[in-house]
């Protein structure tokens, strides 16, 4: 059995964007083949000036793959490469 593509999604409170990204993540896990978490920039001062302006952003296995909004297909697609 394959071992599972770890998603982390770098966001922050009321943020819209963010909100919809979760939610995607979400539904899409409950299929399998990743786990993802959530990381609060405001929590860190260096993650706050590297990610500011360009929330949410998805890293899929350390790499980024999406930032302000992401496709659930496109995802589901990178995930598979």
């Amino acid at each position: 059995m394959p071992v599972p593509r770890s998603v982390v999604v770098y966001s922050r409170k009321g943020c819209h964007l963010c909100e919809v990204v979760k939610e995607s993540l979400a539904r899409l896990s409950r299929h399998g083949g990743f786990t993802w978490r959530e990381i609060d920039v405001d929590t860190d001062a260096e993650l706050r000036r590297q990610f500011n302006d360009e929330l949410p952003v998805v890293f899929i296995d350390g790499r980024k793959a999406f930032k302000y909004r992401m496709d659930e297909q496109e995802f589901l697609r990178k995930l598979d490469s």
